[in-house]
């Protein structure tokens, strides 16, 4: 369910686009969406191939982001003087859709419906002659989806991930952002930007568990 709350969840409506100034996604690298298959033999001849599970995983480099948000994604509390400590209760349940384009400008969107976010670590050096940044680098490990009766496969069986393609006939970004966020009734005026950087945007959205 989408937290429509700023101290709960990301803002009033609960749906946070990472594209201020001088922040967003530099990289988001994807992994786990297939399992290599297993051979299966018969008669001296691979007759098919198992596959598991998809355990889709996100390493996230943002450029910047706004400290609180980090904080609240990845179940960091603050005790009111400034400070921020891991809470030892149940992860939030975070969304996210990373966006990019392809060579013709049409939007290819990565979807995930749920999971943890977390920042194994953190790296600071020193300025020498030339300025030194810290780009925050964050873990997201994919969960399948709370709600029901969506991101359904040809079968019924529900996945953990899903793309949208905005040159796809039957394309709707407001139906798109509703399953991914939860029921989010997507506002004309924010929608994922069409900056040429890959990804364009990290779009989040948070729940506590």
């Amino acid at each position: 369910m989408l937290i429509s709350d700023s101290k709960l969840g990301l803002g009033e409506d609960g749906v946070l686009l990472v594209d201020g100034d001088a922040e967003g996604a530099t990289t988001a690298n994807i992994t786990g969406l297939e399992e290599k298959g297993t051979a299966q033999y018969a008669n001296n001849k691979v007759k098919r191939m198992a596959h598991g599970s998809q355990t889709p995983s996100v390493a996230l480099t943002m450029l910047d982001m706004a400290y609180q948000w980090s904080q609240k994604m990845k179940g960091y509390v603050s005790d009111g003087k400034g400070g921020y400590v891991l809470s030892t209760k149940t992860k939030p349940h975070v969304a996210i859709m990373i966006c990019s384009l392809d060579f013709d400008g049409n939007k290819d969107y990565d979807c995930f419906a749920n999971g943890e976010m977390i920042e194994v670590g953190r790296n600071h050096g020193t300025n020498t002659n030339s300025e030194v940044d810290y780009n925050a680098t964050y873990e997201y490990d994919v969960l399948d989806p709370l709600r029901d009766g969506i991101f359904m496969d040809d079968k019924g069986v529900q996945r953990s991930y899903k793309q949208y393609y905005s040159a796809d006939a039957g394309f709707d970004e407001a139906a798109m952002y509703a399953e991914v966020f939860g029921g989010y009734k997507l506002n004309p005026a924010v929608t994922t930007p069409t900056s040429s950087a890959a990804p364009s945007a990290a779009s989040s959205a948070a729940s506590q568990g």
